[in-house]
């Protein structure tokens, strides 16, 4: 993996080239980032830099023999650790590494619902475990076999149990030329005797524009298509992946035209409406419910003044400003914001579309129709 691979994060990207060529690579860093933001790919790439031979300025060789080895994960001195599900059959790591390897090999942008899909969890909750630790350290306690740098990348601490507490002298006192890279996405369950001990580098999400011009790359989507897979990506590469999967939809226009069933009380297309959206298919209707959070969001924005933070592609912008003057309050915001979310968890859950549709359309008409809000001090219309 060579940086030029990653998407997006030049500024990142950078800060870690000069670490190494300011000789101040920390032996324990923590790469906090939001999901789908590279930071897995930004860690092996890191790794990788380190260790070429004939490492340039601005990214690794590629064809030195340690990158070449990297290129495939199977360096001897490159190890990692991850969640898994403990089983008679996988006590470690380890036990799953050619899983492991052929999921980062195809695509190095995933969370932890995909790594469960290649593996059998049944009902079982994914951890690191106590045997996981004493792994790790019985491996970096070896000399190195050809590398100058051992590397252990950790990917989501955050299911390091109280037995992590196991790797604390090694992490705070470890072997010569011993690198640890945690690859973490919520700081506050990593335990704070392993978070004391990293350097935090902290990766942002990527912003709209990349993930655009990456779906338009990949995909040879249109700008408009785009514009709408990156506003709902929210700079999650993951879900950008997700909706390319998907089939090609009207998210916007059909949500523009649902409010406005909505407003003029509508029902018999509001019924019709239904029809259409139970025929989308799960994932469909998700993303749907999704964009419709997503604007709504924007137009509170709109509504409090702070147009400037609006990421809505300009065709859509407009509809949200008429709305937003015209139709909605932030209180209206709110309560169709909290349908939307009920909606969107119970689709998860497998509800009935068309009942669920129907229910959430009649929703619709009672809040921005009739103003009829939900009771509760969190909504006080004005």
């Amino acid at each position: 993996m060579q940086f030029k691979e990653i998407i997006g994060q030049d500024d990142v990207k950078q800060h870690l080239l000069q670490t190494v060529a300011e000789n101040r690579v920390s032996h324990a860093q923590l790469f906090l980032s939001p999901t789908g933001s590279g930071a897995l790919p930004l860690a092996i790439a890191y790794a990788q830099y380190i260790n070429c031979t004939e490492k340039t300025a601005d990214d690794s060789c590629g064809t030195c023999a340690s990158c070449r080895k990297y290129e495939r994960l199977i360096h001897p001195d490159l190890h990692f650790s991850y969640p898994f599900f403990a089983s008679k059959d996988v006590k470690i790591a380890t036990d799953v590494l050619e899983e492991w390897r052929s999921m980062v090999l195809e695509n190095n942008y995933f969370d932890l619902d995909i790594w469960r899909s290649k593996l059998s969890a049944d009902n079982k909750q994914a951890n690191i475990n106590i045997a996981e630790c004493h792994d790790i350290i019985k491996k970096l306690s070896y000399k190195a076999f050809e590398a100058e740098t051992k590397v252990l990348i950790m990917w989501l601490p955050e299911f390091l149990d109280r037995e992590g507490n196991a790797l604390l002298k090694i992490i705070e006192e470890p072997p010569a030329n011993t690198l640890f890279i945690l690859v973490a996405q919520n700081q506050e369950q990593i335990l704070s005797t392993i978070l004391s001990r990293t350097q935090i580098v902290k990766i942002p999400k990527l912003d709209d524009a990349t993930v655009k011009q990456y779906l338009m790359d990949k995909a040879n989507l249109s700008e408009n298509q785009a514009e709408e897979y990156s506003f709902l990506a929210d700079g999650n590469l993951i879900e950008a992946n997700a909706l390319l999967n998907d089939e090609a939809n009207n998210n916007a226009g059909y949500f523009s035209e649902w409010l406005r069933m909505g407003y003029g009380n509508r029902v018999p297309d509001m019924m019709a409406f239904t029809e259409t959206a139970a025929s989308w298919g799960r994932e469909n209707q998700k993303n749907f419910l999704k964009y419709g959070i997503n604007f709504l969001r924007e137009c509170g924005l709109l509504l409090s003044g702070a147009d400037a933070l609006v990421k809505l592609p300009p065709q859509h912008f407009e509809v949200a400003k008429k709305l937003s003057a015209h139709v909605l309050n932030m209180a209206m915001v709110e309560a169709l914001i909290n349908e939307l979310e009920k909606a969107h968890y119970h689709i998860e859950r497998n509800a009935n579309p068309k009942i669920l549709f129907l229910d959430v359309s009649l929703q619709l008409v009672k809040i921005i129709k009739f103003k009829t809000l939900p009771k509760g001090t969190q909504y006080i219309y004005t």
